[in-house]
């Protein structure tokens, strides 16, 4: 049966580093507030100007493709998730491709936020398992700081992203031995606005009223990048943080027992589990949840924090790297983010 494999892994994250106590002095906050809440300790900033989500993922994906042992006219399709992306359009596939000097291949982007990887990685295994394809790369890459409110206002949100990219090269095998085995996917839209970031957008009185009761006529009919809409920190992410929690700690095991189940394995057959990096709380929660020893948990958020649709690829390409996945191990991907969107890959490496 044909399956897809990853043939490469690359990954790249920013070299400046920004500490906890950096932030300090553009919010009221510290370095034992961060850690106790999210288990963070640094993170990585791009360059405001020099580097960019694409400038990113073409870093992380040249890895990828040497890793893989192809070129980058060998790639045939791109499947590039993000949701910073450098223009609201054209996606970054495309600034992808043209960077790389591909062919002309198909280019997608994926808007799956903190699942986005997930999301990415089945679409990708869908297109290898039908022949279509026989070269894809998928991105996952994101520049937060740029959109973050860095005040006491946003600290909540601001405390928690960084920046940076990874990359995968996926190619078919018959190797009963390797290969994605199930990916699955899943979203819950009834709350979608407890992790959102609401402008720019075209929503107006799509739900502001019933959200914002403090807002009047005027005010959201103002909604469309206005002083109203600043005022009220509508240009910046908004979460819900015990809400997201106590979402994510019931979908993350629910998703990993389903990849599980649907092929008769137990949690003690994973080598390793790559949760994405929402929040170390979260991944520890699951963690003894699903009876797991520390050393079948991947997690980096202390140095990198959380960056959404690459926090996966990061972390597995770390992991990789470090000797804890060797070929023919269990390895699960799960993630759960904003929409609310969840889901899971489970692949023998």
């Amino acid at each position: 049966m044909l399956r897809s494999k990853i043939a490469g892994i690359g990954m790249y994250v920013p070299p400046h580093v920004v500490s906890n106590n950096d932030l300090i002095q553009f919010m009221d906050t510290s370095d034992q507030w961060i850690q106790e809440r999210t288990g963070i300790k640094e993170r990585r900033y791009a360059h405001r100007t020099d580097e960019t989500t694409t400038t990113m993922a073409v870093e992380a994906a040249k890895v990828a493709i040497e890793r893989a042992g192809t070129k980058a006219e060998e790639i045939d399709f791109i499947v590039f998730a993000t949701l910073s992306p450098d223009y609201y359009f054209p996606g970054c596939a495309v600034l992808l491709q043209r960077a790389m000097g591909m062919k002309e291949i198909g280019a997608l982007d994926v808007r799956n936020q903190c699942s986005g990887f997930i999301y990415a990685l089945s679409v990708a295994d869908q297109f290898i398992k039908s022949g279509m394809y026989k070269n894809i790369l998928v991105i996952g890459s994101e520049k937060h700081s740029f959109g973050l409110d860095f005040s006491t206002r946003g600290r909540n949100v601001s405390v928690i992203f960084g920046d940076g990219a990874g990359a995968v090269v996926l190619q078919p095998t018959q190797n009963e031995n390797s290969g994605i085995l199930s990916t699955h996917l899943h979203s819950d839209g009834d709350n979608a606005e407890l992790l959102a970031m609401y402008n720019p957008g075209t929503h107006a009185n799509h739900w502001v009223k019933d959200k914002l009761a403090d807002f009047d006529d005027a005010a959201i009919g103002e909604m469309f990048m206005s002083h109203s809409m600043i005022d009220h920190a509508q240009n910046f992410p908004f979460m819900d943080g015990q809400a997201v929690f106590k979402k994510a700690v019931v979908k993350f095991p629910e998703v990993i027992m389903e990849a599980l189940d649907a092929n008769n394995k137990k949690p003690s057959d994973l080598k390793l589990l790559v949760p994405h990096q929402a929040n170390l709380r979260i991944s520890q929660f699951v963690q003894q949840k699903m009876g797991l020893r520390e050393d079948q948990v991947y997690n980096n958020i202390d140095r990198y924090g959380n960056t959404t649709a690459a926090s996966v690829p990061i972390a597995l390409c770390e992991a990789w790297e470090l000797g804890r996945v060797s070929q023919g191990d269990l390895v699960c991907l799960a993630s759960f983010g904003s929409g609310f969107t969840w889901g899971s890959a489970l692949l023998y490496w």
